[in-house]
């Protein structure tokens, strides 16, 4: 329905919803604007109100991103605003007689605040009234008791019925059942309430009927009409001619809220004419209302008018009602009191929130705004006029912009490093005597700008690591710190993109993104690789991100991995190399020269040789720190011809490590004196080497004969065949190369004789003949044990040092 108020300047819209009336005003940079609404009460759940987009001119677009809501000082929101569809729909369902009572009209307001820019806009929804409450009487039966002699035309006041309900559905008129004596007269109070009188037209006759019961009926005026019915007993009493009557018609009076019960308000006063107990009077109150009952009360006897229970002004200004008079015969007078409530300061002043902005950004610049206040008193006059200040020494300054709402904006600008949170504490303070304060605290929080880029605690770091480590060691731990917080003051480790031995370092190293710790990738060697030198960058997780860089430095320590590596002499798997010993050598001859090295460094390539094992210790020693074999006593025809000695060279690391090489000397003048020992030898190692076999092979007999008696078998033939190729098939010898002139480590000089062979062989004969050239007095001597031809000692024409690469010469 369309409604038209008699308002300047409002603009009047007709159309599916309720008459919308706007305006809109600039003030302090903050638009506002008024929307009035009419709805019924009762209404369901997501009733739609209106379209406050449309009414507004807004755009629903506009609506969201102003953070659209609404405000209300009010503990019940009954509106809610759809922000997607910019409407708005009701939220509870609205009961008028609960919101509003018996003042018409009825409505309730709210502010709907959007934000960037701030814009206010005034709300108030009109709730009209359907009809859904009957009239009701306080008591079920009216007691009366009327003198037989009561004069015609004498009015007895009835009660009056209440209907929460207003306009046309609220209490129209009354209604009497048909009788003889009585007629029904309706009255208005100066509030725009009715109530009825009852008057007698007829005499009435104790001895004819000495009671009457009649109905009173309520009815309102809505569709469908509803009432509410009272019985009325009347006894009819013996004469009484004579009713009270109040010296005044209107009596006033004044109270203060919160006055203590038991204060005295006013006194009525009626008289009596009659004598006896038909003139003794005794007051009440009559059409009390519910709510009045509870604060006011009157001595019956006296006509005292006191206060019953706590008054306020807020709920109550003023009370009006009607004081009856009645003496023992039933007559009665009835008198109107007006009683007018002064406000006292007894109001602190409220602080509603309309809006609160938590965090707040650091970079924000002063003027930001940060919440909006609403400040309200309940109490009138000075009590009720509020001034607002902001406590302790903040960053911050509130403004009023309108009415009673204020804005609470920074003042500087702000540093979550230096302060990441703040306690502002508003206090809003009324004019009254004594005046009254309340104060709120809003507890701000300051979001976190990437303004800080993560710092190292150290400008280089560095740590050593021993070779050979196991993959994915932790080596050392980066660590860098940022004052920002949250996502701004995460910080990620990356290693810089460089390249280490011509591989990229992600090859090499890794760090954990998150810790800082750097594990090694792979294992090292130190004799491939001395340090790693590398950049990480600490990187915080903010936008635009930050970062700084660190150097790393990690060196690798030598370990004592590598055994040592024998030159000389060269151990060949079929060929024996035999040293020569004239026997007329003297003490300290040298044999030969154990030539090793060691890839490790340091202590760890310090090299030591010692003489493990020899057929006459006597005879020979080895150097300690050279590796020269040399004779300690004289050769004599005694010693045997063929010996062995087992050298061992020994790192210095821990523990150390160690090789071992043999050297066979032979001890005679001439080669074909050592020919067949030398074959002998071989053919002793084969013999021990298969009579080891054939024991292995007699204790598995014992368990396995038939198995056994067949292996044997096969075994003698496999024997039988080996030896006879043997006879007719060999190798020829081959000779180490030895580099001329090799240097040790120690400087202790060179090997000074190098030897030319030349092996002359037959397919027909077992035995061999060598001839050899003998330069100084050291000899080689190089033997296949499978050798069956003959060999031949001559001079070689050409020399081992000019042709490096064909050590032997065989014709």
């Amino acid at each position: 329905m369309a409604m038209q108020r008699p308002l300047c300047k409002w603009r009047l819209y007709f159309g599916p919803h309720p008459v919308i009336v706007i305006f809109l005003l600039y003030f302090f940079n903050i638009v506002a604007g008024q929307i009035r609404y009419s709805i019924p009460e009762e209404m369901k759940k997501g009733s739609l109100i209106g379209n406050v987009a449309q009414d507004l001119g807004l755009d629903v677009k506009r609506l969201r991103s102003g953070r659209a809501r609404i405000v209300t000082g009010e503990n019940n929101q009954y509106a809610e605003l759809k922000t997607d569809k910019g409407i708005l729909v009701v939220k509870e369902k609205i009961d008028r007689e609960q919101l509003c009572g018996d003042v018409t009209p009825c409505s309730f307001s709210f502010e709907i605040i959007l934000e960037n820019p701030m814009e206010l806009h005034h709300i108030t929804i009109e709730v009209l009234d359907v009809n859904d409450h009957p009239p009701v009487f306080k008591t079920s039966d009216i007691m009366l008791e009327i003198s037989e002699s009561a004069n015609l035309g004498a009015r007895f006041a009835l009660d009056n019925a209440e209907d929460p309900d207003v306009g046309e559905n609220g209490l129209q008129n009354y209604v009497l059942t048909s009788n003889d004596n009585f007629v029904l007269k309706q009255h208005v109070n100066p509030d725009g309430s009715k109530y009825a009188e009852m008057v007698l037209q007829k005499q009435l006759d104790r001895e004819e009927a000495p009671n009457l019961s009649l109905k009173l009926i309520a009815v309102d005026g809505g569709n469908p009409q509803r009432s509410g019915t009272v019985n009325i007993n009347i006894l009819v009493l013996d004469v009484n001619d004579n009713a009270p009557v109040f010296n005044q018609s209107v009596y006033k009076g004044t109270v203060i809220e919160n006055a203590t019960k038991g204060t005295n308000i006013v006194t009525v006063n009626a008289t009596d004419a009659d004598s006896g107990s038909n003139g003794y009077i005794t007051y009440s109150i009559s059409n009390l209302k519910s709510n009045i009952a509870d604060l006011l009360s009157i001595d019956r006897i006296s006509g005292v008018l006191s206060v019953s229970g706590l008054i306020d002004f807020e709920k109550d200004k003023k009370f009006e009602l009607r004081i009856d008079a009645k003496d023992q015969g039933g007559l009665t007078d009835s008198s109107k009191v007006i009683i007018e409530v002064s406000d006292v300061n007894d109001n602190a002043p409220s602080i509603s929130v309309m809006s609160f902005t938590s965090p707040v950004s650091e970079d924000s610049p002063p003027g930001t705004t940060i919440g909006i206040i609403n400040v309200k008193d309940l109490d009138s006059g000075d009590n009720g006029q509020v001034s607002c200040r902001i406590e302790q020494n903040a960053p911050f300054k509130i403004k009023s912009n309108l009415r009673n709402y204020y804005t609470l904006v920074t003042d500087t600008v702000l540093d979550r490093e230096s302060a990441s949170e703040y306690n502002i504490t508003v206090v809003a303070t009324d004019a009254g005597i004594p005046p009254l304060a309340t104060q709120r605290t809003f507890h701000l929080k300051v979001s976190d700008v990437n303004d800080n880029a993560p710092v190292f605690s150290q400008s280089l770091y560095s740590a050593f690591i021993i070779e050979n480590n196991s993959p994915g060691i932790s080596v050392l731990t980066v660590m860098a710190k940022d004052p920002d917080e949250k996502q701004n003051a995460r910080i990620s480790y990356i290693l810089e993109d460089t390249k280490i031995g011509g591989s990229p370092v992600s090859h090499s190293v890794s760090v954990n993104a998150e810790s800082g710790v750097i594990h090694a990738v792979r294992s090292f060697d130190y004799e491939q690789i001395k340090e790693l030198t590398f950049v990480v960058k600490a990187q915080d997780g903010g936008s635009p991100p930050l970062s700084s860089n660190v150097t790393v430095k990690i060196l690798i320590q030598d370990q004592n991995d590598n055994p040592p590596q024998v030159l000389y002499p060269v151990q060949t798997g079929g060929s024996l190399v035999a040293e020569l010993v004239p026997r007329s050598a003297d003490v300290g001859y040298l044999v030969t020269k154990v030539v090793a090295v060691d890839v490790d460094s340091g202590q760890n390539a310090w090299l030591s040789y010692k003489l493990q094992k020899a057929t006459d210790r006597a005879l020979f020693e080895v150097g300690s720190q050279n590796g020269e074999i040399r004779t300690i006593r004289q050769v004599t025809d005694k010693d045997a011809v063929k010996q062995r000695l087992t050298v061992i060279v020994e790192d210095n690391g821990q523990p150390s490590r160690s090789a071992t090489v043999v050297v066979n000397v032979a001890v005679a003048d001439s080669f074909p004196e050592v020919l067949s020992e030398f074959t002998d030898f071989t053919h002793d190692k084969e013999y021990n080497d298969n009579l080891t076999f054939y024991l292995v092979l007699a204790l598995a007999v014992v368990s396995f004969l038939f198995i056994t008696c067949v292996v044997v078998i096969i075994s003698v033939k496999i024997y039988r065949w080996r030896q006879s190729r043997v006879l007719y098939h060999s190798n020829l010898p081959v000779i180490p190369y030895y580099p001329p002139r090799y240097s040790d480590t120690l400087g202790t000089g060179t090997l000074q004789h190098v030897y030319n062979y030349e092996v002359c062989r037959t397919t027909d004969s077992r035995k061999s003949d060598c001839k050899f050239g003998r330069a100084g007095s050291q000899n080689v001597l190089i033997m296949d044990p499978s050798s069956t031809g003959t060999m031949q000692r001559i001079q070689s024409e050409k020399s081992i040092l000019d042709e490096p690469d064909s050590p032997l010469e065989v014709s």
